[in-house]
């Protein structure tokens, strides 16, 4: 079993930038990804980004690329999720997630960070 804590998370105005992070303890594979996704309220939990656990590829979705980073350190178990020139319409419950299997489902979930970004 793997156990996800993210941190960082809190209130910042439009424009500024917040870098998220998540801890994973427990058993590690080398072929773990690890992504983000958020939700707002009343909305479908959305893919935000993702990263091979060994290996240096990432996908960014849409929304957020060319203003989000995800990346991570291995010998720290830890991804992060730097966001910088944030907007409104990112605020969101963001949760780090990890998968064995690529293509496979996410198996294991953190309890999510909220971001809030103010006008």
């Amino acid at each position: 079993q793997v156990q996800l804590v993210e941190s960082g998370g809190g209130l910042v105005q439009a424009g500024g930038s917040l870098r998220l992070s998540c801890a994973a303890s427990g058993r590690t594979f080398s072929s773990y990804a690890m992504g983000w996704f958020r939700q707002a309220p009343g909305k479908e939990r959305e893919f935000v980004a993702d990263i091979k656990w060994s290996g240096r590829s990432t996908y960014h979705a849409d929304p957020v690329k060319g203003r989000f980073t995800i990346s991570r350190d291995n010998a720290k178990n830890t991804v992060y999720l730097q966001m910088n020139r944030l907007k409104p319409e990112d605020t969101a419950v963001y949760y780090c997630a990890a998968k064995l299997v690529v293509g496979s489902a996410w198996d294991y979930w953190g309890q999510g960070t909220q971001v809030t970004v103010s006008s």
